[in-house]
């Protein structure tokens, strides 16, 4: 089959754009077209418990909405999140946002009490007051429960947060559970600590896995849109291994092969560990979630809609 040539007009849709990308069929436009079928037959087939796990700093970077709206729209069953993206929701959740980098020197942010991810401003202020929030809200859950599991400690606090965007209250309202074995790696993860050293309450990492592996046993099938690698990645893969692995999944990932990571590992390399089936449907691309995954989704749902 040849590489046909993508034409670009003035008047295409965004899925007439990737239909260009699938007939070209190779390189990045070629992945990125296979990555937007698998993710609209994921959420086409009801069969199937769609996983999404959220790697590196996507809240801030702006996906807040985008994560939002999966959930309303019944396009993601499960979420695996860094500690990091919990606290960034709840910075907003709590009347905190995120701001442009202006260009200024390091140190200089420093004196100012603004902490700096890539291009993203966060001011220290508005760590402040997520530290009085979630203290709050910790205590509320504390004189209900004494040792409570991540994902019902996250329930818990997304049925406490008034804030229509925040991803963590729409998991909670829609029955989503989120998991985040790496919580205690972040800042929600710190103020949990602080907590603890004058509350009797406890969270258990262990707790999780009867629930999680529930959700496995019970799956006719289950796919997953991996954005980002590490902890978040390895963790819904694993959590899988239990069935034989994922039938179809998605990765985006700005990491690369070669260092032999789990990061930059082609989803291929998970069929020998049996996290994901023989036979499974699987695409990896590489490139920022930031852009891409947005693109895909607007594009699958534009081809869902047409048909």
């Amino acid at each position: 089959m040849k590489v046909n040539q993508i034409d670009v007009d003035s008047n295409m849709k965004i899925s007439d754009l990737m239909n260009q990308f699938d007939e070209s069929g190779v390189l990045g436009a070629g992945r990125v077209a296979r990555a937007c079928n698998i993710l609209a037959d994921m959420i086409q087939d009801d069969e199937m418990n769609v996983f999404m796990s959220l790697g590196g700093p996507l809240i801030p970077g702006g996906m807040r909405n985008l994560v939002s709206k999966m959930i309303k729209q019944g396009h993601v069953n499960v979420i695996i999140s860094s500690g990091a993206n919990l606290t960034h929701d709840l910075v907003e959740a709590f009347g905190g946002s995120h701001y442009r980098h202006e260009g200024k020197d390091d140190e200089e942010l420093n004196e100012e009490g603004i902490g700096r991810i890539a291009d993203i401003n966060v001011g220290s202020d508005d760590f402040t007051i997520f530290e009085s929030e979630i203290t709050k809200i910790f205590e509320e859950i504390a004189s209900k429960k004494k040792v409570i599991s991540i994902q019902e400690l996250l329930y818990e606090i997304g049925l406490l947060i008034d804030d229509e965007n925040s991803f963590i209250a729409n998991a909670a309202r829609n029955n989503v559970p989120i998991f985040a074995p790496g919580i205690i790696d972040s800042m929600i993860g710190l103020q949990l600590w602080i907590f603890s050293q004058d509350h009797d309450f406890t969270i258990s990492a262990a707790g999780d896995m009867p629930y999680l592996s529930d959700i496995v046993f019970s799956s006719l099938k289950v796919g997953a849109i991996l954005l980002g690698g590490g902890l978040t990645k390895h963790y819904t893969l694993a959590s899988n291994v239990i069935t034989g692995g994922l039938d179809s999944a998605i990765q985006i990932t700005m990491d690369r092969p070669e260092a032999g990571s789990l990061g930059g590992a082609p989803l291929e390399e998970a069929k020998s560990w049996s996290k994901a089936k023989c036979g499974s449907n699987l695409a990896s691309v590489v490139g920022d979630v930031t852009i891409i995954f947005p693109l895909i989704y607007a594009a699958a749902l534009d081809k869902i809609d047409g048909d």
